[in-house]
């Protein structure tokens, strides 16, 4: 079953397209190592072509792709494995696995790395790169001007933006100069880090967050047991801001620049329209 096949008008848009193979030249054998481009490559990559992706691309915590993972081969990222693989071309992320991609390409084994994305504008231009080096340029060009049109749609400019504040572990915070931050706004939110003075995100002092009194307070998945950091979530004084409106944030949708964020910012609209999360 396609990836979009949920919910409705992004499963419609975004639904998978019968074009043809990757073009003469393009990369037989890819490898992704990240769990960003492995999204990105499952997207756009021609039948049998993507042989790989990391082990991150299944974990349905983080990944909006991990049911279609489970039937690639799973990579931990290292430089051994995946030059066993025999690759012609591989995708990388900047802030992982630097060592072994730059192993890898000293190896002469072509690597090609992505940096995060932090912009929405960033969504259209992964997918068209990633559809220019595998030779899926029309397919690549069909994802990214759905999105662009489907983005388009969503954004709402009109009316009041309630004030809102994304919170996670440690008290942890996101600015408008992220894709977090960018996807609070197109749902029709101001973020009250940019106010606070975080613009690119920090550590928000509890404090801080009661003063700037927020009307939605957006936190992430929890992971129960894994670390103390989340229990800042159950202070009762961020429990007293999330009584009334709250978004909660599916942490697969949000992490990554693909077009999964249409999801994310769809939900967030709902809570601004009082639907809740």
């Amino acid at each position: 079953m396609s990836a979009f096949a949920a919910p409705s008008r992004i499963g419609a848009l975004l639904a998978l397209l019968a074009l043809p193979a990757w073009g003469e030249g393009a990369p037989r054998r890819v490898v992704s190592m990240n769990a960003c481009t492995d999204q990105l490559a499952m997207l756009v990559a021609g039948e049998d072509q993507l042989i790989s992706v990391s082990h991150l691309a299944a974990d349905p915590r983080v990944s909006a792709m991990a049911g279609e993972a489970r039937h690639l081969a799973l990579n931990h990222g290292r430089a051994e494995e995946i030059f066993l693989m025999d690759p012609d071309l591989v995708l990388a992320g900047s802030f992982s696995g630097r060592a072994a991609a730059d192993m890898l390409a000293g190896l002469g084994i072509p690597v090609e790395t992505f940096e995060p994305a932090t912009d929405l504008g960033d969504v259209a231009a992964g997918l068209r790169r990633v559809g220019a080096l595998l030779g899926r340029e029309e397919r690549a060009e069909a994802l990214a001007a759905g999105f662009e049109a489907r983005l388009e749609a969503l954004r709402d400019e009109t009316g009041r933006r309630p004030r809102a504040a994304l919170y996670y572990a440690n008290g942890y915070t996101l600015g408008d100069r992220t894709l977090a931050g960018q996807i609070l706004l197109a749902a029709g939110f101001r973020n009250v880090a940019a106010e606070a003075g975080f613009p690119a995100g920090g550590v928000m002092p509890l404090e801080v967050l009661v003063m700037a009194a927020p009307e939605v307070v957006v936190t992430g998945q929890r992971y129960p047991g894994a670390s103390r950091s989340e229990e800042i979530l159950d202070h009762p004084a961020v429990r007293a801001l999330r009584e009334g409106r709250r978004g909660g944030i599916a942490d697969q949708d949000w992490v990554c620049g693909t077009p999964f964020v249409l999801r994310a910012i769809e939900d967030l609209a709902r809570t601004r329209r009082g639907g809740g999360p």
